[in-house]
């Protein structure tokens, strides 16, 4: 009969149906409620191991308070981890309790000394032979000593080596396990600390008539290094379909010159896995890859599963798509946007089994040619068991594969695509903008339960997102928004060179679309102007890469200050040996100041002391004493401290 209750176990997502998600070297500490009747002292382990072993290893659970245990365990390799939670009646340690407090008491302990001697020689038995020999002669010490009394009985009792034999020991044939094995996804570090530019390949050209190649990618790529960024992502490199082709600002019909919208997949040339013939082969393709990775950089490549109607898989698997009541195909459809030059792929066609193993070899494909990092367009669209399985199947072979999903849809479907197996998400971050709507959004992905299994990735702007603040803020905008999706999120991303060089004009007032987009033309970009923010960039990123409380996101708090312009946070290691204060001012029109309040104990500062902040934007130094300190943020400068606290 097993008589441990263990209840409440931590961290797990919706039970164990899905995993959490850890980095190689990170430690997971686990948490559980474990009682039982009666007043016996209770044992509790840890298991866990990689799934591709077979035996258990195991960690200690400590006590911690009212019923709630603790223990822990390093995720070391690159693959799936899986662990539970198992207590037993620990009859050696009730029995020494009890015991001692007899002793205590001048009680008679002869009886007891037999008792314990049995219980030494039961795990001689278990034990292996060095080990089973000395508990075999503690087991006789005891035996011996029923006949006497006094501390010699005690002595042994007290004795360590005995009490870790009997630990290693124990009898656990009434153990309770816990029924679940949770389970952990390990990820490499890149999942969870990462830089992302994005830029289209087609516009590393000067001049907007002639199509910019991967050799001419090649050389931005120490633009780009230089500011510190480790992933490069890149738009669809597929050819592009020319019915329904759009023109530039989305008009339709296009002019016979317009170059059509990356994400209008395949023509003649090829499909998903093709390379647009104008960009180069894919030997350039591969020579970019290496040349990328000669200078940090890795390069992400987008995975949209879309086709144009010139798409070969149009023309070969016409089942695969939706057909209106004339015949037709259906294009995709966004009321009252309407997209002629898109055809959304029917995953409720007979055939959609057929269907999902090629969208499979698609990845399969390019993680051949090297690719590990895949921006998935509008993956709410699709079949939330799909991506289960083809994530789950590309990790299989290629460990250590990481999936972004661009999902600005609902919180709930965004959450369930990450406990699908979606390494990071872009989020609401860019049309978060006061202080109140960034306190309660960060907090609740840093600090609730959504952190075991969501990671957010950071984009102040994308090519289909320019929001009013940037349009109205100009540089001061730019900066402050910077600064807050750098320090805020340990994975965050801008789309360039708009954005250093502060693109802000919109379409049209009150729409969020670039004017002269990207998406539909080729932009020639004065990345050398003088009014550049790569240097700020460059900067964010470098202490992004000095300083290891910003490579996580979990160590987040918000520290009061007495002005709602102002927002002040910190992140530090758990040692408390790196430290981060950052300050931003949210207004990009005027100066605003106030008091920051500073958790001092928490930092491991004595209040009566000076110290200093180092400001790692601007190189300045200040001391500051006291948990309340004085700060003042002019727009027209720079709205933003990140101070790294000496």
């Amino acid at each position: 009969m097993n008589r441990v209750a263990i209840e409440s176990i931590e961290p797990q997502v919706d039970g164990g149906r899905f995993p959490i998600k850890r980095t190689v070297g990170e430690t997971i500490t686990v948490q559980a409620d474990i009682f039982a009747d009666g007043h016996e002292v209770l044992a509790v382990a840890l298991l866990y191991k990689p799934v591709s072993e077979s035996s258990w290893r195991e960690a200690p659970m400590r006590f911690v308070d009212n019923d709630r245990w603790q223990g822990g365990f390093q995720v070391t390799k690159l693959e799936s981890y899986v662990y539970t939670v198992q207590s037993w009646m620990d009859s050696f340690q009730t029995w020494t309790r009890d015991f001692l407090k007899k002793y205590d008491a001048g009680q008679d302990i002869s009886v007891d000394l037999l008792v314990g001697a049995r219980l030494v020689d039961a795990a001689a038995r278990r034990a292996r032979s060095t080990h089973s020999l000395a508990l075999a002669n503690f087991a006789a010490q005891l035996t011996d000593l029923s006949s006497k009394k006094g501390e010699s009985a005690v002595a042994v009792i007290r004795n360590a080596e005995l009490a870790d034999l009997m630990a290693r020991y124990p009898d656990r044939s009434a153990a309770s396990t816990y029924p679940v094995e949770f389970r952990v996804i390990v990820d490499r570090e890149k999942a969870r600390f990462s830089s992302w530019y994005e830029m289209f390949p087609r516009s590393c050209t000067d001049d907007p008539a002639r199509h910019g190649t991967f050799l001419d990618c090649i050389k931005r790529l120490d633009y780009v290094a230089g500011m510190g960024f480790d992933v490069l992502y890149l738009p669809p490199i597929h050819p592009i379909g020319k019915k329904g082709r759009k023109g530039k600002n989305n008009c339709f019909p296009p002019s016979v010159d317009d170059t059509g919208s990356p994400w209008a997949i395949g023509a003649a040339e090829g499909g998903h896995k093709s390379i647009h013939p104008e960009l180069g082969t894919l030997s350039d393709f591969k020579r970019l890859q290496s040349e990328a990775g000669a200078r940090g950089l890795e390069l992400a490549i987008d995975i949209a599963f879309q086709c144009s109607p010139d798409h070969p898989y149009v023309g070969e698997h016409e089942e695969w798509f939706r057909h209106r009541p004339d015949g037709t195909i259906q294009y995709a459809e966004n009321p009252p946007k309407k997209y002629e030059d898109i055809y959304p792929l029917d995953f409720e066609n007979p055939h959609v089994a057929t269907l999902c193993d090629e969208l499979k070899s698609v990845v399969l494909y390019w993680c051949e040619q090297g690719i590990r990092i895949f921006r998935v367009d509008n993956p709410h669209t699709k079949p939330f068991a799909m991506w289960e399985w083809l994530i789950a199947e590309v990790r299989r072979e290629y460990p250590g594969s990481i999936f972004l999903a661009e999902a600005f849809t609902r919180p709930k479907v965004m959450y369930r695509l990450a406990k699908l197996g979606f390494d990071q998400s872009y989020t609401y971050f860019a049309w978060k903008n006061s202080k109140w709507e960034l306190t309660q959004y960060f907090t609740e992905l840093a600090q609730s339960p959504v952190r075991e299994f969501f990671r957010g990735n950071f984009w102040p702007n994308t090519p289909d997102i320019l929001n009013e603040y940037l349009q109205d803020g100009g540089p001061p905008a730019f900066m402050s928004r910077a600064v807050l999706a750098a320090t805020l999120g340990a994975n965050w991303g801008c789309y360039g060179p708009a954005f250093e060089l502060c693109e802000n004009r919109p379409v049209r007032r009150g729409s969020e679309e670039y004017i002269d987009s990207e998406k539909y033309q080729i932009r020639v970009w004065p990345i050398d102007h003088a009014y550049s923010l790569r240097w700020l960039l460059g900067r964010l990123n470098q202490a992004r890469r000095e300083n290891p409380a910003l490579q996580s996101d979990w160590s987040l708090r918000f520290l009061p200050v007495d002005n709602d312009q102002l927002i002040a946070y910190s992140k530090m290691t758990p040692d408390r040996s790196n430290v981060m204060v950052s300050v931003v001012n949210l207004d990009f029109r005027y100066k605003q100041a106030g008091w920051v309040q500073l958790p001092l104990e928490d930092f491991g500062l004595n209040p009566g002391q000076p110290f200093q902040v180092h400001d790692l934007l601007s190189d300045a130094r200040y001391t500051w004493q006291g948990s309340r300190n004085y700060v003042e943020l002019d727009p027209a400068r720079v709205p933003a401290h990140v101070l790294k606290v000496r």
